[in-house]
């Protein structure tokens, strides 16, 4: 009380001395009193009865305006012309007054920091728009240099023009506060649609997408005040007038009592049904406006960063990252085991029941093969789906681009699916569970990876494999039980429910219905051919199936026309539902129907899928990946990890540097063995068809007469292919040794069989030079006719050639022989061994013929008649009976070894016949033409192995080289080659490393951009 009496007497002072200074009289308005007086004046207002006296007491009075104590001041009216006696106390109250500028000024430091504070965080919240400014453009950065901005504002008009547009204003802000209140109520209604999270409620809702995988955030929800509020203001009127029509219906079916008043309903029915399609065809435009607005704006945006105008590098779109990780998949794991659980929209249905034309519908663009009532999807075709800046269509395979707006390359890319599709099936089948990979692109195309599948069929007709319809279903099934993915089940309207083979078929891989959407095709031969319509009804409801769905559509893909082009389908479709009765009598919504609703809730619920599940993939990869790891360090763990192309790659250095080598072989090497193998081909026919005949010649004129014919005839027809042959079969030879000779520890028998099919594939490519014959025929025949020996050297190295040629003909005749008569008494009594009748009656015949030769050594090679029956005489007398034949095939044998004794015994004659030689054997008995004759095929032999030495190393390597090349790169594009020469545990493992590592890497990178989409 006394603080209130003390602050009383204050605000008396403070009227008084206003009074006083501006000589009014009367109440002081509160706006004039000082702060603290104002704020008691509110609290707590002055009695209208004067104040009492102050009782005497030692207490001095105090004043809430500072330490100092206050003098009793006795207040008196104020006259005119009188001064009151102030004492200096306005001097006083004004320093007490003036202490209030530091609490001013406090507040005003205080504030002005958290008001900094206030927008440094503003600031901070505000995100960095640097890495965008390539979205406004360049010319309006450079405004300040064509517009004076000086004189721009110097223009607008002053404060009293604008003064004067203020009642303007204030409509105008009556307005703007009604489409507040207007966006606010569409602004609640997004918030509503978007928090629901029963699926079957999202997919009722037409304005938004069928299925939201995440919860829209704050900016989503001021995005969408504009055109969408208006869009679910709209769907919110649908929905009312689809209640008044409901209700109105049930009314119009009271009873025949009310047969007035149903009139009534009826008209009102039909006022109401006839707003509710105004209302929907106006909701309708305006998503289409948005719709290909939207589609304009990123075709425009595309087509810029496809042309490179902002010069930034362009990363890959989220769904061709998961389709590569898809495609990756598929090769490790072809079967879809539990290692693929990621998501694809599986469309599954009967044969001919639309799914192919949804499929198109939904790229938009006619891309499958089609054909009247025949299986057309052979095996199944994997469609992704992106935006682009252009509609086009590619393989994963192929770098050529088909352009959908063309009906050329739409023909063209129909055709070359076609052949995939029968390249892929096997002889002898049907349909193949190779999967053919497309990617489709194109503006305004919704993101999905969907995996067309061949039709169910329930019959097996004439032309296809017994086993057709097992395959179809293994195939299907394989996809649906993947738990991620989602089954869009396409059912045919115009055919009797009770025919549907898929419908069961998806309910035993998705019993609950949880990844199901179910499309009912051809719903315009439906509603023509159905006596019931409700039967439609039930259908869409899933009331009729046995199986369970997410949501249910029902679509028109066409009048049936193959040419049809998509915008015409669509239009058709369009008009189709805007005059259904399905729709005007409420059987089916707005948004059940037409494929671009399908392909926005098919899109949504195939991300959220895709959120759900894809990290989960990742996880278990990473084990799998350790798993791996772990069992090649305890198996391997001193070998790197090298794939089947990484092994191949290090196999093919390995087989060009062993053909490489063959350049490092020294010319004599390739010279010796050359001659050598030469002469073993051709030394039979040197001493059978030349030699012997020659010799049996009476003089020695006749003798060189007959080698010269046939030589001369060995020359001209078989010599230099033989030559040729020869030198091919030691070029492969050597190569032979250098591809399968160990190399010590660097030897890597994983590489031996790819090798050996290198070295036999490029043999058998490998052709020899065709001219070579004709060059090697001269040189021959140029050798041959030298018969000149210059030095006593050559002379016995003819005759040592003579020798050794001799010699090993006469162990083969001696070994001959062996064989016929069979072992000696040597051998019999030693090693337990006997002969055979055959063998003693060839004995018999063998001794008889020595005698023979013995009484005439100089006996002609062939026996006579009468030689042959008398030896046939003697052995018959002796109980020996014998042919005539096998006479005289035991005298070619003896007699020949009784020419090769004689032969060698006159080379060592002629050893000392060089003397003789040079004279011409004039005035001597010895005669060694046979030496000559030696000396002649030895020198053709070495000037042949040095040519066809010249063809190896400046030719024929290296176009052994090239051809071990082709080879190589023929086979590294040949991938079942290489599996097929390839193989083994630590191949198979290093394989399964790599695209683990690969999916895991392909895996966190789309985890990662996905989040940032987010």
């Amino acid at each position: 009380m006394w603080r209130a009496r003390r602050a009383a007497e204050a605000c008396e002072v403070c009227q008084s001395l206003v009074n006083a200074h501006y000589t009014v009289q009367g109440p002081l308005p509160l706006l004039r009193l000082h702060l603290p007086s104002r704020s008691l004046h509110h609290l707590r207002p002055l009695p209208a009865r004067p104040r009492r006296p102050q009782l005497p007491g030692s207490r001095q009075p105090f004043s809430s305006l500072g330490p100092l104590p206050l003098r009793r001041w006795k207040l008196s009216p104020a006259k005119p012309g009188y001064q009151p006696r102030r004492h200096f106390w306005p001097a006083r109250l004004a320093a007490r007054l003036l202490r209030l500028r530091y609490l001013l000024l406090g507040s005003a430091v205080g504030g002005g920091y958290t008001a900094k504070k206030t927008f440094d965080q503003w600031k901070d919240m505000v995100p960095d728009l640097s890495d965008y400014k390539w979205i406004v453009p360049d010319f309006v950065w450079q405004l300040d240099e064509y517009i004076d901005l000086e004189k721009l504002s110097k223009a607008l008009p002053d404060s009293e023009s604008l003064a004067k547009l203020l009642p303007d204003l204030d409509k105008l802000s009556g307005s703007f506060s009604l489409l507040k209140d207007f966006f606010s109520t569409g602004h609640t209604l997004v918030s509503e649609v978007t928090g629901v999270s029963d699926p079957l409620l999202l997919l009722g809702t037409s304005g938004e997408t069928a299925f939201r995988a995440t919860d829209a955030s704050e900016s989503d929800r001021q995005f969408k005040k504009g055109l969408l509020g208006e869009l679910i203001i709209l769907e919110q009127q649908i929905r009312e007038h689809e209640e008044e029509a409901r209700r109105a219906a049930g009314q119009y079916n009271t009873g025949y009592s009310q047969q007035k008043r149903k009139v009534s309903d009826k008209e009102k029915v039909e006022q109401l049904q006839e707003e509710l399609l105004r209302t929907q065809l106006k909701y309708q435009r305006i998503l289409e406006r948005l719709e290909k607005e939207n589609k304009e704006l990123r075709k425009l945006v595309l087509q810029k960063d496809d042309k490179g105008i902002h010069h930034r590098h362009l990363k890959k779109s989220l769904i061709d990252m998961y389709s590569e990780v898809l495609d990756v998949l598929s090769d490790y794991d072809a079967s879809y085991n539990t290692q693929d659980h990621l998501p694809r929209v599986v469309v599954v249905g009967d044969q001919s029941a639309g799914k192919t034309s949804v499929l198109e519908m939904i790229a938009q663009a006619r891309i499958f093969p089609r054909g009247s009532g025949e299986m057309m999807t052979r095996s199944p075709v994997k469609v992704t789906l992106s935006e682009g800046p252009h509609h086009v269509a590619l393989f994963k395979d192929s770098s050529r681009e088909f352009d959908l707006t063309k009906e050329e390359d739409l023909a063209a890319l129909r055709r070359e699916i076609e052949l995939r599709m029968r390249k892929n099936v096997k002889e002898g089948c049907t349909v193949s569970p190779e999967t053919i990979s497309l990617n489709v692109k194109g503006p305004g195309l919704q993101r999905m990876v969907l995996v067309d599948l061949p039709g169910v069929i329930n019959t097996v007709t004439s032309g296809m494999a017994p086993d057709t319809k097992e395959t179809i279903f293994s195939i299907s099934k394989a996809y649906m039980q993947n738990p991620n993915a989602i089954i869009l089940c396409i059912q045919d309207g115009s055919v009797d429910a009770e025919r549907s083979i898929v419908t069961d078929l998806v309910s035993q891989m998705d019993p609950h219905g949880r990844r199901t959407i179910f499309v009912l095709t051809k719903v315009d031969l439906a509603e023509k051919n159905v006596a019931s319509p409700s039967r439609i009804q039930q259908i869409i409801e899933g009331k009729l199936f046995p199986m369970k769905a997410l949501g249910y559509f029902a679509v028109v893909t066409g009048k049936g026309n193959s040419s049809e082009s998509i915008e015409a389908i669509r239009d058709y479709e369009e008009e189709f539902f805007q005059n259904s009765k399905l729709l005007k009598t409420s059987m089916l919504k707005a948004h059940q129907v037409t494929t671009r609703n399908l392909s926005l809730a098919v899109s949504d619920c195939f991300w959220k899928m895709v959120r759900e599940s894809v990290e989960q993939q990742a996880d278990s990869f990473k084990a799998t990946r350790f798993n791996l790891e772990t069992e090649w360090k305890n198996n391997f763990p001193r070998l790197r990890e090298l794939d089947r192309n990484e092994l191949f790659e290090k196999a093919k250095n390995e087989i060009l540097d062993e053909v490489i080598s063959l350049s490092q072989v020294t010319p004599k090497h390739w010279e010796e063995i050359l001659q050598q193998m030469l002469w073993e081909r051709v030394s039979t026919h040197v001493i059978e068809n030349i030699y012997l005949p020659a010799a049996q010649t009476m003089n020695s004129g006749t003798f060189n007469t007959t080698v010269d014919i046939k030589l001369k005839q060995w020359t001209d027809k078989q010599l230099p292919a033989k030559a040729v042959e020869v030198a091919w079969e030691t070029l492969q030879e050597e190569f032979s040794r250098f591809m399968t000779e160990p190399k010590g520890k660097e030897h890597d028998d994983i590489f031996d069989k790819l090798k050996q099919e290198v070295k036999e594939e490029s043999v058998k490519r490998h052709k020899w030079n065709d001219f070579a014959e004709d060059s090697l025929r001269v040189i021959q025949h140029n050798a041959l006719e030298d018969r000149s020996i210059t030095d006593k050297q050559q002379w016995d190295a003819a005759i040592y050639f003579m020798e050794e040629a001799l010699r090993g003909r006469l162990r083969d005749t001696e070994a001959v022989l062996e064989n016929m008569v069979g072992p000696d008494w040597k051998k019999r009594w030693m090693n337990w061994m006997g002969r055979t009748q055959e063998q003693s009656v060839h004995n018999e015949t063998k001794n008889e013929l020595e005698k023979m030769l013995k009484c005439n050594e100089e006996h002609p090679a062939y026996l006579a008649s009468d030689e042959i029956t008398t030896v046939r005489k003697n052995l018959e007398s002796r109980g020996v009976e014998v042919d005539p034949c096998l006479i005289k095939d035991t005298w070619h044998q003896v007699y020949r070894r009784h020419f090769l004794k004689t032969a060698l015994s006159h080379c060592n004659l002629c050893r000392r016949g060089f003397y003789y030689y040079q004279r011409h054997f004039v005035d001597s008995e010895l005669e060694c033409n046979d030496v000559v004759l030696f000396w002649r095929i030895q020198r053709m032999l070495s000037i042949t192995a040095n040519t066809l030495r010249q063809q190896l190393t400046n030719t024929e390597v290296r176009r052994l080289e090239k051809n071990v090349k082709e080879v190589l790169e023929d086979f590294a594009e040949d991938s079942e080659k290489k599996m097929k020469l390839l193989t083994g545990k630590r191949v198979q493992l290093a394989e399964d490393l790599k695209k683990v590592r690969e999916i895991q890497e392909k895996l966190d990178a789309f985890i990662e951009a996905l989040h940032q989409e987010k």
